[in-house]
This record gives structure tokens, C-alpha cells and sequence, in this order.
């Protein structure tokens, strides 16, 4: 049987995103999928200015063949409309900005953008890149962890393995031993729709706040030649608590909704709508044991306001490469050794997933959360710290400053 250093349980960006970043440090890893790529992923498809950082980091040749691709749209900002229906526009940075040097952000499919990232795994001889493989158990040995099928058979025996297999990892339930907690798991609905109207010129991404679906939220976010990702999201011990029927809400909106029903009247729904689900990062957890960490979904990293799992997914992937090297480097692969990979995600996430949480508790006071946008729209600061959430700017220290909060009491 297969002995290695470093397996990677999922090649989704989590996954591909630490394979990269070993790759750069030349050290070998085998990553494994049950599926082949391209695959598809359910997702809202937005790719914010953390994720442009994140693949800067890995190559910036991949900025170049995702910025000339034909896959995306650049996406220069957010509108939020509150359930008062007031807009709050948010650039992420202006156009006649001649210190930026890429787009901000960006809209692509998620079944073209993780090929992206596994196209470049693809070109590396340091990874071995296994397709249409299917781990469904894992056995704890002495040196590491072993992989096993369905039938039991053993498939590789790993010193440390970096688990990136998404929300509904079997490692994460059954080994690491966190369970779904509905106060902090969101599902959601995704559908392509085509020649839905009223689009942003610039690609904004669209978050409306309803007051009816309250604590829920509906998204419309443009994508290429002329199509949209439209979905809903809502926590699921309010679906539980209040009986919601996801999808029969959503195409009411749709049909009968002021705001939606006439940029809907001509569009066509493309396929079908598609459910998933998202561990939301509202609740610290443990992200690492003995001879694992936990990456991405699988930690349970889902910004809680704005639904975002791809930026936080790569930047937990960074982390654990950072840490494996570690590990290999002292043959320390034991749980209290890999604390400092949580302690290193926490340090970078924490502040802003606390944030978030306060914003997703907002829902639940719909006059509240119209202050807040009311507030945004006339305080420089505030609109600044929601454009920071979509981008790689250190929040943390904005929100260690005493003067952030006095800024914000006195609206500027």
C-alpha cells in the first residue's frame, strides 16, 4: 500500500490552493477527488478581491489566465438593498484608479474556475493528481491515517492529511467529529437564468434583503454571455422554525415580487435549481488533530453574512501548506503541534466572521438593519468596511482602532 507525507482529500480551491503552495516549496503531495474534472459546483460564483489576492500568492500567471479568459466578468462592487428597499452601492474600487493594477473582483462559474486551479495542479510534477476516487472511511494508525473505499480496501496510508472535500466531508462527521448545527448551516438554492434585465453596467453583485424572507436573502450576480446566478439563502434552523419551502419561495419572488418580476418577465431559467448547503464560520471550532487539518468548507469557514466560502477556503489551504511544511520539517504531526494552523486561520478570519455574524444578527431586526444601510450611505467608514469584507484589506486592524468606532458614532 501507498505510504506518503501529505495526502489532500478534495481538489476543489481549499484543495488545489494547498497542493499549489507546497508545490512552490517542493514538496510532494497526492490529491485525491471522487469526482473528474471539469465538475460542476453549486455556488454563487462570485470570486471576490480575497480570491484575486489568494491566487497572486500561489502564481500570478493565474491572474493573467483568468483575467484574459472568456470564463469571467470583472465585478467592480455590491449593491445591498435593505428591506426598505434602499440601495446601498458599494464599489470595491473605481475604474479611474490607475494604482490598481487588476480587476477587483470577479463573476466566473465555479465548474470553469476550479478547473482553472486544477489545470494548474495539472502542470506540476510535485503533485499527483488522482481523479474519480472515492474515500468513504479512514482508520487511525500510529504514523498517520489511513484512506479507505466503500469496500474497505485501503487506497493509502498519509502522515498528514489536509481535508478539503467540502460541507458534507464524512472525515469532518464521523473522525474530527463536528456535527451540522442549524443555527450556523445555511442552505441555499442556485439557478441560471438568462436575459434577466436590469443589470449593473460595471457587474455589480446583487444582494436583496426582503422584508417577507427576512432572515433569508436573494442574490442575483451577472456571468457571462448574458446569464446570472440567481438564489436564496437562509439559515437553517429558520427554514426548520418557520416550515420555508426554499424554492417555492424563490420563484414567487420572482413572479410576483415588485422589484424582480419585470427584469424577470423575459428571462429563462436554464436547467434546473439546485439546493446546497453551507457551514457557516459563526461558530469557532476546532480545525486540526492528530495528523489532520480541516480546510474550507469542511472547517466550516462560510462568511455567515455574505455567504462567501472560496477566498476562505484558499486562505485556510495557504495556512495548512505553511503548516505541513512545519510538520514535515520536525516529524511533529501530533494535535498540539497543528493547533498553530488554527490559531493562523483564526488570527487572519476571526474578526472578520465575528463581523459578519453581527451583520447576519441584523436580519432578525429589519429596522435595524435599515439604520445600518441608511447609515452606510452616509458614512464614509461603514461603506468602507463593507467594501473591506470583499476585499484583501487588513479589517482587523480597522477594527482594533478606537477611532473606527468613533468614526461610526459620528457618521463619517
Amino acid at each position: 500500500m501507498q505510504q506518503v507525507d501529505v495526502c489532500i482529500l478534495g481538489a476543489g480551491p481549499g484543495g488545489t490552493t494547498a497542493a499549489l503552495h507546497l508545490a512552490n516549496k517542493g514538496i510532494a503531495s497526492v490529491l485525491l477527488d471522487k469526482a473528474v474534472f471539469p465538475r460542476d459546483k453549486i455556488c454563487g460564483d462570485a470570486l471576490s478581491g480575497k480570491v484575486v489576492s489568494e491566487l497572486k500568492r500561489i502564481d500570478a500567471e493565474l491572474i493573467h489566465r483568468l483575467d484574459t479568459s472568456n470564463i469571467q466578468l470583472p465585478s467592480w462592487g455590491i449593491h445591498f438593498i435593505a428591506p426598505n428597499l434602499h440601495r446601498l452601492s458599494i464599489p470595491f474600487k473605481y475604474r479611474y484608479d490607475t494604482t490598481q493594477d487588476t480587476t477587483p473582483g470577479y463573476l466566473a462559474k465555479r465548474i470553469d474556475f476550479d478547473n482553472l486551479l486544477v489545470e494548474a495542479v495539472r502542470r506540476r510534477p510535485e503533485i499527483t493528481f488522482r481523479e474519480g476516487v472515492e474515500v468513504n472511511q479512514f482508520r487511525r494508525e500510529k504514523e498517520g491515517i489511513t484512506l479507505l473505499s466503500e469496500s474497505g480496501t485501503p487506497l493509502l496510508t498519509t502522515r498528514l492529511l489536509i481535508v478539503a472535500n467540502g460541507a458534507q466531508s464524512a472525515f469532518t462527521r464521523h473522525v474530527a467529529g463536528i456535527r451540522m448545527e442549524p443555527e450556523h448551516y445555511c442552505a441555499g438554492l442556485r439557478a441560471y437564468y438568462e436575459g434577466v434585465q436590469g443589470m449593473d453596467s460595471d457587474h455589480f453583485i446583487e444582494l436583496h434583503f426582503f422584508r417577507n424572507f427576512l432572515p433569508g436573502y436573494f442574490w442575483i450576480f451577472p456571468l457571462p454571455n448574458g446569464h446570472a446566478n440567481v438564489g436564496v439563502g437562509m439559515l437553517s434552523s429558520s427554514i426548520s422554525r418557520r416550515k420555508v419551502n426554499l424554492k417555492k419561495e424563490m420563484l414567487e419572488m420572482i413572479a410576483t415580487h415588485p422589484q424582480l418580476r419585470p427584469r424577470f418577465a423575459q428571462a429563462r431559467l436554464l436547467g434546473g435549481i439546485q439546493g446546497y448547503g453551507l457551514p457557516l464560520g459563526s461558530r469557532k471550532r476546532p480545525l486540526s488533530g492528530d495528523h489532520y487539518m480541516l480546510v474550507g468548507d469542511a472547517a466550516s469557514l462560510v462568511d455567515p453574512f455574505s455567504g462567501e466560502g472560496v477566498s476562505n477556503a484558499m486562505i485556510s489551504g495557504r495556512w495548512a501548506a505553511e503548516q505541513a511544511e512545519k510538520s514535515l520539517q520536525t516529524g511533529n504531526f501530533s494535535a498540539p503541534f497543528l493547533q498553530a494552523y488554527d490559531q493562523a486561520v483564526y488570527n487572519r478570519l476571526g474578526k472578520e466572521l465575528s463581523l459578519s455574524r453581527r451583520m447576519q444578527q441584523l436580519l432578525r431586526y429589519p429596522w435595524l438593519f435599515n439604520m445600518v444601510a441608511n447609515r452606510a450611505a452616509s458614512s464614509a467608514t461603514l461603506a468602507q468596511t463593507l467594501s473591506c469584507m470583499f476585499m484583501d484589506l487588513d479589517l482587523r486592524e480597522r477594527l482594533k482602532q478606537p477611532s473606527f468606532y468613533l468614526k461610526l458614532l459620528l457618521n463619517r
